[in-house]
């Protein structure tokens, strides 16, 4: 569900920001207006950012190599990495330089008064309806968290940089309204630098606030604490597990979890009656959280002795009387 709403999301903010783009750079064209060459550049680089998380989302259903026994899920959270220096650079920081430019030459609004104004009040409405959109397909997947811990915690990382994109895109045009008014009501070229300096400061958040959660994404996060203790509850629930040992977690792309446990098992007479009862956990903890789609279980022996001792398994605890490296009981694999 995340991965298409998020190509939908994707979509509709490319489509604005192209026709946006276009009509930015013509009202700057015309006008000469810093505000404008700021806001066209900022879609400019909006749209390819788009771009690149399509190509993210594509790349990434390539099946596994024996180079990537994993596959390539995590090329998405690469994607939306490179995204956010593209919105840094050519985004945020031309508009700095743009500012600090148009302060040092400051020219007021000669010609085409109304063709900035008409322009930003079009894209405006535009990226009003990319926004609606990637709200819609955000509110899917949100279920009940806020909008800041939805930004935080997504493991799907397109949605929310669309959102901090349209976010941002609609915020940078009220902006860059503001500079272009103040500019014509009082024939002064700085209010320009002005809006184009606000614009570039808030892509520059934007940015590093991407860069900042993608950037957690990439190092590797586990299952949220609800996920983790719905996997714990569907190891234990049954006969075939007497306690868990010691497990990880981790996400090996936005919809893939991987899962590995140490668990303790009862004795048994043959590996057969193992292996079914590991089959038979796997498969409770799939219909759980269906995300975990690689699991590995190590079966041992729990020793209490072991805990205390720190190791939890009776494998790690001789016997008396045996051999060094000898464990008491089954030998742990």
């Amino acid at each position: 569900m995340s991965a298409n709403g998020g190509t939908k999301a994707i979509v509709a903010a490319l489509l604005a920001n192209v026709g946006i783009a276009v009509t930015k750079f013509v009202a700057f064209l015309l006008t000469g207006s810093s505000s404008m060459l700021a806001e066209s550049i900022h879609s400019v680089a909006d749209s390819g950012n788009q771009g690149l998380l399509l190509l993210g989302g594509r790349r990434a259903k390539r099946a596994a190599t024996p180079q990537h026994p994993f596959g390539y899920g995590r090329e998405r959270y690469i994607y939306a990495f490179i995204v956010s220096i593209v919105l840094f650079s050519v985004g945020g920081l031309f508009a700095l330089y743009e500012a600090y430019h148009k302060w040092s030459h400051a020219e007021p609004i000669t010609s085409w008064h109304w063709v900035p104004v008409v322009v930003l009040v079009a894209a405006i409405i535009m990226e009003s309806f990319s926004f609606r959109t990637a709200i819609k397909e955000s509110n899917l997947v949100r279920g009940n968290q806020s909008w800041v811990r939805f930004v935080r915690r997504a493991k799907a990382p397109e949605l929310p940089v669309v959102l901090l994109e349209d976010l941002g895109a609609l915020v940078g045009l009220v902006f860059a309204l503001f500079g272009v008014g103040m500019t014509l009501i009082t024939d002064n070229g700085r209010w320009d630098a002005v809006g184009t300096a606000m614009i570039g400061v808030l892509l520059v958040a934007i940015a590093i606030i991407l860069a900042v959660e993608t950037k957690s994404l990439l190092l590797g996060e586990g299952a949220e604490a609800h996920d983790v203790a719905a996997i714990e509850k569907a190891v234990t629930d049954g006969p075939e597990v007497e306690r868990i040992i010691h497990m990880k977690t981790l996400y090996l792309g936005p919809e893939e979890l991987m899962v590995a446990a140490k668990i303790g098992v009862p004795a048994c007479d043959n590996a057969e009656e193992l292996a079914r009862g590991i089959n038979v956990v796997e498969a409770r903890i799939r219909a759980a959280v269906p995300a975990a789609r690689v699991i590995y279980l190590e079966p041992d022996i729990y020793s209490a002795a072991a805990e205390r001792a720190g190791s939890g398994s009776a494998a790690h605890t001789a016997a008396p009387g045996s051999e060094p490296g000898e464990a008491a009981g089954r030998p742990g694999s």
